[in-house]
C-alpha cells in the first residue's frame, strides 16, 4: 500500500509556507501570465523562495505554465521555462504540445507535467505524452475510480499519475470553457476566468402565444445557479483512493484564503496519515467534519464512484458554514504565552476560538479571556479588521507558532 502525495495550491509565498506547515508533501503555483490562475500567479522573488522552503524540508515545487498559447507568446515560454529551470523547480505543469516541446528544450533538468486541461481521460493518451517526455499525468476530473485504476494498473513505470481529490469542479469539460470569454471579455483558456457559471441568474419563459411575454421561471430572492457545480470531495474515499495506486492527490484552490488552505491541507493530511497506520479503525466523519467547517458549497463525489452520477449541480449559490469564520493568524508568540494575531474578523473578549494545530486532528477551544492593544498594550474588550494586517495580542494557553491559523466560534 502506498501512500500518496498530498499536493495543495500555492497562489502566494505567505500560502505555500501555510501549505507545508499543515502537511502538503508538495504545492504548485502559476507564473505571471502563462497559468491558467493569473489573479494568483507568484512574483518570481516568491517563486525562488518557495522553492528553497520546500527543498529545505524535503518537499516540492510545482508550477503552471499550462494555457494554450499563441505565437506571440512563444519568446516569454520560453524565457520563463529557462528560468524556472534554473531556479529548480520540481515540475512544470503544461496543457500545450507546443509547450511541452520548448519546456523539454529550454528546461531540460525539470519535470514535465500534463495538465488536467489537456484532457486526458486514457491509457492510450498516457502513453502518448509519456512517450513525447511527460513524468506524470493529471488525469481528467471525469474519470470513475475504476477507469483512474485501469490506467494505474497498465502505465510506463516512469509515469506518475496524479489527480485532484478536492475543490470546485469547472462547469465545462475539464475546464475548456468559452463562457467567460464570450461574456466577460476573460479568456478562461489564458487564466482570467471571470466565473459566470458562478453567476445568479433569472430565467424567463415566453409564451409561443404571446411574443415578448415573459414569466419568472421558479427561483429565490439570489436568482437560479443553474450552472454552478459543487465542490469535489473525496475524504470519504481515501481507501479506493489507496486501492487504485495514484501517486499525488491534489486540493484545487489557489484562489482561496489562508483560512481555507490550511482546514483542507490538515484534514486530508490526518485522513491519510491515519488511513495508513489503521486502516481497519479509519472513519471518515471526523475529517469530513472538519471539512466541513471551511466549506462554501455543497460536496459531490462526481463521477469518481458513478459515471451517471446526477448529484454534481449546486442550484443554492455559496454555502460558507455559518457556525466558523476565520479569525486570524498567529505572528508571534512571547516567553509569556501571549500571542500576537494577525486578525481576519471581528475579535471579542468572550469569543471561542479553536486553535488548528498541525500535528493533532482535533482542535485546541480556547476563550478569549483578555484582549490587547499592540500598539498601545492597553486592554480592550472588541477588535475590528479596519486596516491590512491589524495585530491584537492575547493568550493562548497551548504552544503555538508563526503562521497557524485560528478560527472563531459563532
Amino acid at each position: 500500500m502506498k501512500k500518496p502525495e498530498l499536493l495543495a495550491p500555492a497562489g502566494t509565498f505567505e500560502k505555500a509556507k501555510i501549505a507545508f506547515l499543515y502537511g502538503a508533501d508538495a504545492v504548485y503555483a502559476g507564473t505571471t501570465k502563462l497559468s491558467l490562475r493569473t489573479r494568483t500567479s507568484m512574483q518570481f522573488d516568491d517563486l525562488v523562495n518557495t522553492v528553497k522552503l520546500a527543498h529545505s524540508l524535503n518537499k516540492k515545487v510545482y508550477v503552471a505554465m499550462n494555457i494554450y498559447a499563441r505565437d506571440s507568446e512563444y519568446e516569454l515560454i520560453k524565457q520563463e521555462a529557462k528560468y524556472l529551470d534554473e531556479i529548480g523547480v520540481d515540475g512544470i505543469i503544461i496543457s500545450d504540445g507546443g509547450i511541452v516541446d520548448v519546456v523539454k528544450e529550454y528546461a531540460p533538468n525539470t519535470e514535465i507535467h500534463i495538465s488536467t486541461q489537456a484532457n486526458v481521460t486514457s491509457l492510450h493518451a498516457c502513453n502518448f505524452w509519456y512517450k513525447n517526455g511527460a513524468s506524470r499525468i493529471i488525469l481528467a476530473r471525469e474519470l470513475s475510480k475504476d477507469e483512474i485504476k485501469y490506467i494505474t494498473d497498465n502505465k510506463p513505470n516512469g509515469l506518475d499519475i496524479e489527480m485532484f481529490v478536492h475543490g470546485a469542479i469547472c462547469y465545462s469539460y475539464s475546464g475548456r470553457c468559452y463562457m467567460s470569454d464570450y461574456m466577460a471579455g476573460r479568456s478562461a483558456n489564458h487564466g482570467d476566468c471571470a466565473q459566470p457559471c458562478r453567476w445568479a441568474y433569472n430565467i424567463y419563459a415566453e409564451e409561443v402565444n404571446n411574443p415578448g411575454q415573459l414569466m419568472p421561471i421558479e427561483y429565490d430572492e439570489k436568482g437560479t445557479y443553474i450552472f454552478s457545480s459543487k465542490d469535489m470531495c473525496l475524504v470519504k474515499e481515501i481507501p479506493e483512493l489507496f486501492n487504485i495506486n495514484v501517486d499525488s492527490l491534489k486540493i484545487e484552490g489557489r484562489l482561496k484564503t489562508e483560512f481555507y488552505l490550511a482546514n483542507i491541507v490538515h484534514a486530508y493530511r490526518h485522513a491519510l496519515d491515519d488511513y495508513e497506520k489503521d486502516p481497519d479503525g479509519w472513519n471518515f466523519e471526523k475529517y469530513f467534519a472538519e471539512l466541513d467547517k471551511a466549506r462554501t458549497r455543497g460536496t459531490t463525489t462526481f463521477y469518481f464512484n458513478d459515471k451517471e452520477n446526477k448529484d454534481t449541480q449546486d442550484y443554492e449559490g455559496k454555502q460558507y458554514n455559518p457556525n466558523y469564520e476565520f479569525a486570524g493568524m498567529v505572528v508571534s508568540t512571547d516567553i509569556s504565552g501571549m500571542s500576537t494575531i494577525e486578525i481576519r474578523n471581528k475579535l471579542s473578549v468572550g469569543d471561542e476560538l479553536e486553535v488548528i494545530l498541525p500535528d493533532k486532528l482535533e482542535p485546541t477551544v480556547i476563550k478569549i479571556e483578555k484582549l490587547y492593544d499592540v500598539e498601545t498594550g492597553e486592554e480592550i474588550d472588541t477588535v475590528n479588521p479596519g486596516v491590512k494586517e491589524q495585530k491584537v495580542k492575547f493568550k493562548i494557553p497551548v504552544e503555538v507558532k508563526t503562521g497557524y491559523v485560528i478560527r472563531r466560534r459563532k
